[in-house]
């Protein structure tokens, strides 16, 4: 062989090997859909929670609630979809069937809808006017059906599948594309069921017959996407919690079948074989459904960005709730959070500091421009830095050019070949050397951490372990402006107000009058002595910025000084009562429900109901789910003032309020039936009541 072909044949094999390795990588495990793609894009978007709910001032409705209390005079679905698109929300899932199966749509398969409602004579129809809103405003419009219907006399029966598969052909076909179609965990229970008043219990893995029901979704609705936290696997998942937050480590997999834990749930899988993402769902109040006694409980822009951070941050999406008011509206207060918060995003985010810099890596695959380093700051999701096949660990450099601020660091992998980084650094070089300022694990879609403020003029994300070779298509630096957190305001039980902060430094500036708190309002130095109903308002004050934050309100109702939990030796049962939801008391599992606390108010008192704080550890021991609430002049005669349930209480362990008819009593029995652990376990956090 002359040397003349022996050069044409290793410049052959060079080229070769050379085209071989810039090839694109292949994809690394379960990838997502095109629909999950769009659908992820999307990032943030909004519930809307209206029902007779709104009206009898419940979280869930019984299923007998009077149709003809739906008369929202002010019912403007515009209005919702412009405050969703001013917070930079890119969507509006409606719930057209909470579980007391009302229809806010005409539905011809049952008689409990708007059509039999006074609004608009009957001729209106909600679900109509949010497609029509929606599309006004370039939102995507989504379609929450309650599976469990309580009003429904099939429901339990083979028939209602019918029923309820009728019901998601006419939302799916009458009004436009849908993006998703939400279906609630809640299944079973007691309810109307036509006049029934029974309990009724169903398997909710078999009853829906799911597969089918997903092929007729498919088949109406192409592009739609399933949320089921009902017993088969949809193409979204919850996080476990309704707090609004997902793990720090987040895959986007789960296995296609089998069971399904909470850390899975709120980690994901990360050999799992099926691409199902996180949905990180929360209201912007404490409950889903409007209360009047929540208006001074809306979240703060502090608050706001926190599940910004702790959902889109975390390689989840964000689905946050807006009450709607009896009138049809959204609350002022909850306008005014969601403009403010989508004002924060929008400036948070408007400069990336690295744009228009140079980038180097440690390794790029094949040394080939379309996989180099600077496809990770062109601004462009399309293109990535990528290593080659055999390299799980590498850095990216980015040159700032000049000492620059910075205290936000975020990434993206090319989730269309998979999710692969488990773990990851960010250092910055400061004063001539490297410093760490972050890490974290799973990056996924997009991943932000936060750190304080550092300045320097060169940035390093290093990929530390990987399950494939890395590919990184979008890194991003801000510097986002700083905000400080509203006080919490605690009473203990001598009448004592205490206002802190987890912010380093802030002064606290406080209100007792109902007005709003300023710098000139009183200043708080110590715990401040109250006696009687008071509402306290207060704001941190940074003097060196001149920042304020939001402000903070509690209402207090009598003093508990003279409280005493009667026929129980246990010094820590005191917890009850010490103002601090974050302390708790349980009692024995030897007790076995129903148990009784009964407490001495010290006197006599006009009561009008009462509240009831449950163990706020997740999914903490003995929250009570049913329960009897009584009332006595002497610790002898007693009289049944409320009973029934707290709707929801497990996935959002919030202040549960429940109301009666006025009445003078000094003791009062609170009675619990059940919990959520089927167990005997009893928790308290707090117990108070309301006074007429």
């Amino acid at each position: 062989m002359n040397v003349k072909l022996l050069r044409i044949l290793f410049f052959s094999l060079l080229v070769s090997t050379s085209f071989a390795q810039t090839k694109a990588p292949s994809s690394f495990g379960p990838v997502p859909s095109d629909n999950q793609i769009v659908w992820q894009n999307m990032e943030s978007y909004a519930f809307v929670h209206f029902s007779l709910n709104t009206y009898t001032d419940q979280s869930w409705g019984f299923g007998n609630e009077d149709v003809k209390l739906f008369n929202p005079e002010k019912a403007d679905c515009r209005q919702w979809a412009r405050i969703c698109k001013e917070a930079g929300l890119k969507g509006i899932i409606i719930t057209a069937k909470h579980h007391c199966g009302f229809c806010l749509w005409p539905s011809k398969y049952t008689e409990y809808s708007v059509k039999n409602a006074p609004w608009k004579n009957g001729k209106g129809d909600m679900v109509r006017e949010m497609a029509d809103a929606c599309k006004e405003y370039g939102l995507k419009l989504g379609i929450y059906l309650s599976p469990w219907d309580r009003n429904c006399a099939d429901y339990g029966k083979p028939e209602y599948i019918t029923y309820f598969r009728n019901q998601l052909t006419e939302l799916l076909t009458n009004y436009g594309p849908v993006f998703e179609v939400w279906f609630d965990g809640a299944n079973g229970g007691n309810g109307y069921y036509g006049g029934a008043n029974e309990t009724r219990t169903i398997d909710r893995k078999t009853y829906y017959d799911w597969k089918n029901t997903y092929e007729l979704i498919h088949k109406l609705q192409p592009n739609c996407l399933i949320w089921n936290d009902g017993g088969d696997r949809g193409d979204l998942r919850w996080v476990g919690t309704e707090a609004g937050y997902v793990g720090e480590t987040n895959w986007s997999l789960l296995n296609a079948t089998g069971e399904v834990e909470w850390n899975m749930l709120h980690f994901g899988l990360e050999n799992g074989n099926a691409w199902v993402p996180a949905e990180v769902n929360t209201s912007i109040r404490p409950e889903w459904f409007y209360h009047p006694s929540e208006d001074t409980k809306v979240k703060t822009v502090p608050q706001l960005m926190d599940l910004y951070y702790n959902s889109i941050g975390r390689n989840g999406t964000m689905l946050l709730n807006f009450p709607i008011m009896p009138n049809g509206l959204i609350h002022p207060n909850d306008e005014k959070a969601a403009q403010e918060f989508g004002k924060a995003v929008k400036e948070t985010f408007a400069v990336n500091l690295v744009s228009k810099k140079k980038a180097n890596a440690s390794n790029v695959r094949g040394n080939a421009k379309e996989f180099g380093a600077d496809k990770a700051i062109d601004s462009s999701q399309d293109t990535y830095w990528a290593t080659d096949d055999a390299v799980s660990k590498a850095s990216l450099t980015i040159d700032l050019g000049k000492p620059t601020l910075f205290n936000r660091f975020l990434a993206q992998e090319y989730i269309r070949l998979g999710q692969r980084v488990k773990a990851f650094t960010v250092e910055a070089f400061v004063d001539g050397k490297w410093v760490e300022v972050a890490k974290g694990t799973t990056i996924g879609y997009k991943r932000i951490l936060r750190f304080p403020s550092v300045k320097a003029t060169q940035v390093r994300l290093s990929i530390t372990d990987s399950k494939s070779c890395p590919l990184i298509s979008n890194v991003g630096l801000y510097n986002a402006p700083s905000f400080l957190n509203a006080p919490s305001i605690i009473r203990n039980q001598s009448g004592e107000i205490s206002i802190t902060t987890d912010d380093i430094g802030p002064l606290f500036y406080y209100t007792t009058d109902g007005s709003a708190p300023t710098p000139k309002s009183k200043k708080y130095d110590a715990p401040v002595q109250t006696e009687g109903k008071v509402t306290v308002k207060a704001i941190s004050y940074d003097p060196g910025t001149g920042k304020s934050s939001p402000v903070r309100t509690e209402e207090f109702d009598i003093c508990r000084k003279e409280w005493k939990i009667v026929g129980i030796n246990d010094e820590k049962s005191k917890a009850i009562l010490d103002g601090n939801t974050s302390t708790a008391w349980h009692q024995s599992r030897e007790k076995k429900m129903p148990v009784d606390l009964v407490i001495d108010l010290g006197k006599e008192h006009n009561l009008c109901g009462f509240r009831y704080f449950p163990d706020q550890g997740m999914w903490g021991p003995g929250i009570i789910t049913h329960y009897q609430f009584y009332v006595s002049a002497d610790n002898i005669e007693w009289k049944l003032m409320s009973e029934g349930e707290f709707s929801n209480i497990k996935n959002n362990p919030l202040w549960q309020i429940k109301k009666f008819a006025p009445v003078k009593a000094r003791y009062i029995k609170f009675t619990a039936l059940k919990n959520t652990e089927e167990n005997n376990t009893t928790g308290y956090a707090e117990v108070d009541v309301i006074t007429n």
